[in-house]
């Protein structure tokens, strides 16, 4: 079986944690090198120490609370044209279609929080205005006089543009649709050919900061993969932080994507039966470092530093969840209550962790130029999220979808000076918000990536056993 584009799309491919652990040499040396233990460039942890607090704390609660109903419908919309080139087609493959939920499957109190439209299409009725003040209005201070009030909702609505790291879907569109993530899950699809390619190249070669001459190491359809000579770590090891942990952290993210695929991927498919699971095959392709040229533990290398990044802001948002008005509402109150207490019990459990990853670290140098950095940071993510309308396969484009907003939405608690200006107080937060579609893609996103750890593991006790 030929390897699928799928794969290489939305793929940057980590090893298995015996390949996960390195010292900090240079980036050439540390990408080549297999040592027993060692710490993230960037960061001031280990990988072990990040695979057990995974596996044994955090992954089995995270993967419950993903299961109710509250996380596991997410609202996308799956019919946006491609903003980048007008040939783009779809994926006719079974595998790649995405069933929606009907109305009724959804629970009332999540119907409820989206806001109504009338009969007529793409106009949104009075109580829907009204709703949507209301929940703005819900965060400004009731002493405001009304013009006051108004020009905070004007403001608002500017900032909110010029804070967002991804492009967000409109929820009002009639074409955004619920979709049940536990009954369209993350696999292997078949999908493949120059269509995935070409947004492959488009998120990397066009979005990632690099000179043009710079060409991927990874590309595994150009002649020469891998990174010869390790000139392209070299050369990555001399960008400035801000620069080099963007392209650490979209290098994660695919990592991250390849390592679910590679461990549901299609193994039998007949007239009788259809089964999914590991593939040592696909796995060592991508991860193997002698297979890659030493580029499969960088990857994973940068899995991890997304790990702690997409940690760090579960942990810096925990004044948000704790308020008393914070709830995770679906109508069924002793559910909700059961399910926040969840909620608290990870975020606090992502507060513990020992070495946190430092985003103060980014963007600390002088201010206008730090901004404008910023700003570049924020246009290049939004970019990247704006691709996802692109790829042809709907249901790898809803999982696109969900883990960009997710990634986007815990670099906006990161970097965003409402959010932390706003947490530090009692009460409402000032400003800074997160709606309930924010808050499903930030924990399944970051689910993701906690399986992705998990996942790691799990190949390597098939990779020993089969070795044996």
């Amino acid at each position: 079986m030929s390897t699928p584009l799928f794969l290489l799309l939305f793929c940057i491919s980590p090893a298995w944690s015996k390949l996960a652990t390195f010292k900090t040499q240079s980036d050439a040396q540390e990408c080549s090198q297999q040592q027993a233990t060692g710490y993230l460039d960037d960061c001031t942890c280990d990988v072990e120490t990040i695979q057990d607090f995974n596996n044994r704390k955090l992954f089995p609660k995270i993967q419950k609370l993903l299961e109710s109903d509250y996380f596991r419908y997410y609202k996308v919309n799956l019919k946006k044209p491609c903003p980048f080139w007008s040939d783009s087609s779809h994926c006719g493959l079974k595998d790649c279609a995405v069933q929606p939920c009907e109305p009724n499957e959804i629970p009332a109190g999540i119907r409820s929080e989206s806001f109504k439209y009338t009969e007529e299409p793409n106009v949104i009725s009075q109580n829907a205005r009204e709703c949507e003040k209301a929940e703005k209005l819900g965060a400004v201070n009731n002493s405001l006089s009304e013009e006051t009030k108004q020009a905070v909702l004007d403001w608002s609505r500017h900032d909110d543009s010029t804070d967002n790291f991804c492009e967000v879907d409109d929820e009002h569109c009639p074409d955004a649709e619920y979709v049940d993530l536990l009954l369209n899950p993350e696999r292997y699809t078949g999908y493949k050919g120059l269509e995935a390619w070409k947004i492959w190249n488009s998120i990397y070669e066009e979005n990632c900061f690099k000179p043009n001459s710079i060409r991927r190491p990874f590309n595994p359809l150009l002649p020469g993969k891998g990174d010869e000579g390790g000139s392209f770590h070299n050369w990555l090891k001399g960008l400035c932080l801000e620069k080099r942990s963007f392209y650490r952290t979209i290098s994660g993210l695919h990592s991250s994507i390849n390592i679910h695929l590679s461990a549901r991927y299609l193994l039998r498919d007949t007239w009788y039966e259809r089964k999914w699971g590991h593939n040592i095959t696909e796995f060592k392709q991508r991860f193997d470092a002698q297979i890659t040229k030493g580029e499969g533990p960088c990857r994973l290398r940068n899995l991890y530093f997304l790990y702690l990044m997409e940690l760090r802001a579960l942990s810096k948002v925990l004044p948000f969840f704790e308020r008393s008005t914070f709830q995770l509402y679906t109508g069924d109150s002793t559910l909700d209550a059961k399910n926040k207490k969840l909620l608290l019990e990870i975020v606090n459990l992502a507060k513990s962790f020992p070495f946190p990853f430092d985003e103060r670290s980014l963007f600390a140098g002088e201010k206008k130029e730090a901004e404008n950095l910023k700003e570049e940071f924020r246009l290049h993510f939004k970019n990247i999220s704006r691709i996802m309308d692109c790829v042809g396969c709907f249901k790898c484009r809803l999982w696109g979808k969900l883990q960009t907003q997710g990634l986007g939405t815990a670099l906006k608690i990161l970097f965003s000076e409402k959010q932390i200006n706003s947490l530090q107080v009692s009460g409402p937060s000032q400003g800074f918000h997160l709606k309930r579609q924010d808050i499903v893609a930030l924990f399944n996103a970051f689910g993701r990536i906690s399986t992705s750890i998990q996942e790691l593991q799990n190949f390597r006790e098939l990779l020993e056993t089969v070795q044996k």
